[in-house]
């Protein structure tokens, strides 16, 4: 997704979690990033079951239901085929300083006799080591699936199970002396080796599409996912420059559990009114999600620490289960009507409206015993206007206005101590939006846009040095507003290309505190190029030789919300070469890829001052696939 114009990445709470910053707008637990078109609460949705990533932009709530404003990141799964493919893999890695993995895959499908029946089988597994001092990143996943293909209905059942092991890694810290990150290795850690999170999730799908007749169709879909984990998590909470003293908190969450539950069925169908071509879109769904940690452990280390010439090993971790933290928990039930038709004038003109109709009720805090920060419970009327306008075949205009909704919520308690009720307004957004679409078949596609989000009744986070604990209040407006640029394509029989470029202006405009300040991660330039050539036949024998390179462009943003540092920019390339060829006519890949060539030092988020998160050093990466 770093070749989409407007996208870059968020808060990873320590790269244990995906996050995706859209037009301005999205945390690591936003609810934007989907899988098959339904909401999921697996923290890493990215892998080897992923076909391929859909990125649909601005609020889209009309769709999708409660989410921010930036838009959405659909994971399309693998899906069973009656044609039969098996493939097995295998690839090594290696960072700098002896810091090495390895990992395998296998992907098998095909038909089940003349039954219309399909499986597949998906099975990943990956062991490596950390890239900076000390840490391993291990994972397994398995994933059956089964499907049959009807006439006029297909079914697909899926199961994905994940056991994971990740390095809690907060990154590193600023120095109060300067407003940059501390004048050390970027491979050095400021926590222990016990920083790691654990744990495994389990994500069911079912989808079920008829086709009435050449005009109607219907789908249903439903998804059941959940995780579980264990965390330690060291980290630092104010740091002496001129001694290199550095003072740490050792706080822990044991038995998380997060589940999600969501339905969705929807009716489509092309019908004509006096002549008037109608494509008509109607639906229900239901959510209901659950987040719950069990266990938060609390307690100041008891060891020194010196970042300037650090000693591990001196800390256990933490055992002080804080009742006050404890059991947080937040439960969401969200239930929604939609409709949009798509209302053609001619063959050129079409006109777009549609509503949702969004009920919710939610309820988070903790403690014990628990005390509720938030207990709230509304509706609203979410519509959806546009109009398109098909200047040819290739070329189309278009102009759109969106609103969006998420209700405000908080476990922990606001900094003025009030409860979020449903007196409280729930965040809402609108957008306005024109843009262009040029679609040459087999060639180039490349969309521009401008646009204009406003966001209101939104909360606002930012580190508190005198508490040591984070401030969260409900502000005023955000606003982000800017242009995208989108090309990809071949621009020869050899010679493809991607390439995409962004200016947002994203600020607060209206908080008592911080109005005018940019919103916190968010870069006001991004960029980013790849190209690849097909030098074709090598050596003969159906071999084939592909290179390419690319590079991903972020400018300066601020690092927490009161702008009070900002991240440098930055520009990361990645080169790859990949070979195909035939080994007892079975097909063979090999392929090398460099990540970081040039070996950059680059920060791609943070938390707060203490928690910079560092992109990872170079990486060399062989693979190889036989299909059979």
């Amino acid at each position: 997704m770093k070749f989409v114009s407007g996208v870059s990445q968020g808060n990873t709470l320590g790269n244990t979690k995906d996050s995706v910053i859209k037009r301005g707008f999205g945390t690591n637990d936003d609810g934007s990033i989907l899988r098959d078109g339904v909401r999921s609460v697996v923290s890493k949705n990215f892998g080897a079951t992923t076909e391929r990533v859909e990125v649909l932009k601005g609020p889209a709530s009309l769709l999708y239901g409660i989410m921010d404003p930036g838009g959405v990141v659909n994971v399309v799964s693998k899906r069973p085929q009656l044609e039969s493919y098996n493939a097995i893999s295998g690839r090594a890695s290696a960072y700098a300083h002896g810091r090495d993995g390895s990992g395998g895959s296998f992907d098998s499908t095909g038909g089940l006799g003349d039954s219309r029946l399909a499986y597949r089988m998906v099975m990943d597994y990956e062991d490596e080591d950390y890239w900076r001092n000390f840490g391993i990143h291990r994972e397994s996943l398995v994933a059956p699936s089964l499907a049959w293909y009807g006439d006029t209905t297909q079914v697909v059942l899926s199961y994905e199970h994940r056991e994971f092991l990740y390095p809690f890694d907060r990154g590193t810290a600023l120095d109060p002396r300067t407003n940059h990150p501390l004048d050390i290795p970027r491979t050095r850690r400021l926590d222990e080796p016990f920083n790691e999170m654990e744990g495994r999730s389990d994500l069911t799908q079912l989808s079920v599409d008829h086709q009435f007749n050449d005009n109607w169709k219907s789908h249903f879909g439903y998804s059941w996912n959940r995780e579980t984990y264990d965390a330690n998590q060291l980290r630092i909470n104010a740091i002496n420059a001129a001694t290199g003293a550095v003072t740490r908190s050792n706080d822990a969450t044991h038995g998380a559990v997060s589940t999600d539950s969501f339905a969705i069925a929807d009716l489509e169908g092309t019908f004509q009114i006096a002549g008037f071509q109608n494509d008509l879109q109607v639906g229900v769904d239901d959510e209901k999600r659950k987040i719950f940690r069990s266990d938060l452990l609390r307690q100041t280390a008891r060891s020194s620490f010196n970042y300037l010439n650090p000693v591990y090993g001196r800390e256990s971790p933490s055992s002080t289960v804080s009742a006050s933290d404890s059991d947080q928990t937040d439960k969401l039930r969200a239930t929604s009507l939609f409709a949009q038709d798509s209302f053609h004038l001619n063959e050129q003109w079409i006109l777009v409206a549609g509503a949702r109709y969004q009920t919710y009720d939610q309820i988070a805090g903790r403690g014990r015993p628990f005390v509720a920060n938030t207990n709230i419970n509304g509706q609203k009327w979410l519509p959806r206007g546009g109009i398109v306008y098909k200047y040819n075949d290739v070329l189309s205009f278009y102009g759109s206005y969106t609103q969006s909704l998420k209700p405000s919520s908080t476990i922990a308690p606001l900094s003025s101590g009030v409860v979020i009720d449903s007196a409280v307004l729930p965040e809402q957004a609108r957008s306005y939006e024109l843009g262009a679409k040029l679609d040459i078949p087999g060639r180039i596609t490349a969309t521009a846009a401008v646009f204009d989000i406003r966001k209101k009744n939104i909360l606002v986070s930012q580190f508190n040095d005198a508490t040591k604990l984070t401030d969260w209040r409900t502000s005023g407006e955000a606003r982000s507003r800017g242009i995208e640029l989108d090309v990809a394509g071949e621009l020869t029989d050899r010679w493809s290309v991607i390439s995409s470029f962004a200016l947002l202006d994203a600020k607060i405009t209206k908080d008592p505190l911080y109005k005018g300040n940019e919103l916190w991660n968010v870069a006001r330039r991004t960029a980013a190029v790849s190209a690849v050539y097909d030098w074709g036949s090598i050596i003969g024998g159906g071999d084939r030789l592909r290179t390419g390179a690319g590079a991903h462009y972020v400018g300066e943003r601020p690092g927490d919300s009161a702008n009070s540092f900002a991240l440098p920019a930055y520009t990361v390339a990645d080169a790859f070469a990949s070979y195909d060829t035939k080994v007892d006519e079975h097909k063979l890949n090999i392929q090398f890829n460099v990540k970081n060539l040039f070996d950059r030092t680059y920060y791609t988020s943070s938390a707060n001052r203490y928690f910079v998160s560092v992109g990872d050093t170079r990486q060399f990466i062989l693979s190889t696939t036989l299909e059979f």
